[in-house]
């Protein structure tokens, strides 16, 4: 396998509408960010941590935790937003490195050999990006005569818990290119949190399988 230089990469933004302030809430003892700065540190393919926030206290988190904080603005940071623009933004730290691994906070739970396995797997083959998640098997009501939830062929939806792009997809503006690697996640570690709901399954998950997996 070709070394590579890899950055983790956590974009954590202060406000959130479904639940204020998630990405410092507590969660069993430690921030929720926390999750996925100390996932990027099992990592021995990781060769850097940052956390982009336009927040001072989830700054004052990350520098706690020994990562480095890179600041965005407001433009980067609301409701509107997406992570590509916060990718875009920094592009002229992350042209540094060679392939960037997005690690949502709102996605808490990973194995801890996730993250190397995907690098892995996103270097020997000619990818143009890889993303985590699961086969749902979602058909709108009335759109079908009943159909067996067997037959339905689903499609693969990014549970947030993991991405890898390059500088050049993230120059172009591009989330995803035309050489997908999907890697499907167990189902324990598909869940995303948005709201008080998913934070309380989030809090049972961790307590019946432990926080290292």
């Amino acid at each position: 396998i070709k070394l590579m230089k890899s950055l983790a990469f956590i974009p954590a933004r202060g406000g959130s509408k479904g639940l204020p302030n998630k990405n410092i809430k507590n969660l069993l003892g430690k921030p929720l960010i926390n999750y996925s700065i100390e996932s990027a540190k099992t990592s021995s393919r990781i060769d850097h941590i940052v956390v982009s926030t336009d927040c001072d206290e989830i700054a004052g988190i990350t520098r706690e935790s020994g990562v480095e904080v890179l600041y965005r603005p407001e433009e980067v940071s609301n409701d509107e937003s997406k992570t590509i623009d916060t990718l875009n933004f920094h592009y002229d730290f992350l042209k540094d490195y060679d392939i960037i691994v997005i690690l949502q906070p709102t996605s808490p739970l990973r194995p801890n050999d996730l993250i190397d396995e995907c690098i892995n797997e996103f270097l020997i083959g000619d990818y143009s990006n890889l993303v985590t998640g699961y086969y749902c098997k979602f058909q709108e009501f009335g759109s079908h005569n009943n159909i067996r939830r067997q037959d339905v062929k689903g499609f693969f939806y990014d549970d947030g818990s993991l991405y890898i792009l390059t500088p050049s997809l993230i120059k172009k503006n591009q989330w995803s290119g035309d050489n997908i690697k999907k890697i499907v996640n167990k189902r324990q570690f598909t869940f995303e949190i948005d709201d008080e709901i998913d934070f309380l399954i989030l809090e049972q998950l961790i307590k019946n399988y432990g926080q290292k997996f």
